[in-house]
């Protein structure tokens, strides 16, 4: 079992979320149950998909949550481009966040490169 707060990409997982958070406070109401519900998910599932995989057993089942949280990555970088392109977002917010989950799911690709190459 491993500390997920000991990860860099948890961190930085974490630290998207409350941005995520921070700027989709501005979304229209209308969206409450939509887009901003969805996009907030996204995020957040991320960092708590690797919290859940440190509290398995092995490389191998934490190596799966960190794929399932690859997916929840990517599909918030669709969601932040949706909100952009719906102009909730606005290109400087997107600049900021769109980078920082690309960053974000480098980091997972490699943290799932390790686990693969440790089970071997």
């Amino acid at each position: 079992m491993r500390n997920y707060r000991d990860l860099r990409v948890w961190d930085e997982a974490h630290t998207l979320t409350l941005e995520v958070y921070k700027v989709t406070q501005s979304f229209p109401k209308e969206e409450r149950f939509g887009l901003t519900s969805q996009i907030r998910r996204a995020a957040a599932s991320i960092a708590a998909n690797l919290a859940e995989g440190c509290g398995r057993r092995s490389d191998g089942e934490m190596g799966r949550f960190v794929l399932i949280a690859m997916g929840s990555g990517s599909e918030l970088s669709y969601h932040l481009l949706l909100a952009h392109d719906l102009a909730l977002l606005s290109p400087e917010q997107y600049s900021d966040l769109s980078p920082r989950a690309e960053r974000v799911m480098k980091m997972l690709s490699a943290l799932s490169r390790r686990l693969r190459s440790a089970a071997v």
